[in-house]
């Protein structure tokens, strides 16, 4: 069993790791690859998944952790935390449209929505783990 305190660190990796299978991603699919953009992609979607489920059950053993900083850094995490927070919300059904239209091979519509669907992806990783270094790392109480 992992220790719970280790989770936050835990879903900073998945975020991350996420972040790098996601460009890795659109960096294969601009070269043509796309075996290996789908195998990348997908690989992305189980490390969110993993991260989601992490999350959720961190949150449901611990609830609300605090930020505990003054003075600039509080509006600048807060700012960061809302934007991550409707961006992950959003995300969620974006990710699951545009594999879908992968899988069916309707390569069009998956285009069109990739084209929004990765943007927010990558940012909600990427400030998943600013989130994670600003709360328990740079700014712990």
């Amino acid at each position: 069993m992992v220790d719970i305190h280790l989770l936050p660190a835990i879903n900073a990796v998945l975020n991350g790791t996420s972040a790098v299978l996601v460009a890795a991603g659109i960096v294969l699919i601009r070269h043509k690859k796309r075996t290996a953009h789908k195998r990348v992609m997908l690989a992305a979607v189980g490390t969110s998944t993993l991260f989601l489920l992490c999350y959720l059950w961190y949150h449901a053993q611990v609830g609300n952790v605090r930020f505990m900083a003054y003075g600039w850094p509080r509006p600048v995490y807060f700012f960061i935390l809302t934007t991550h927070t409707l961006l992950a919300i959003v995300v969620v059904p974006l990710v699951l449209v545009t594999v879908i239209r992968a899988l069916r091979g309707r390569f069009e519509r998956h285009r069109a929505s990739a084209r929004w669907t990765y943007p927010v992806w990558l940012y909600v990783s990427v400030t998943g783990v600013v989130i994670y270094v600003m709360l328990y790392c740079l700014f712990a109480g």
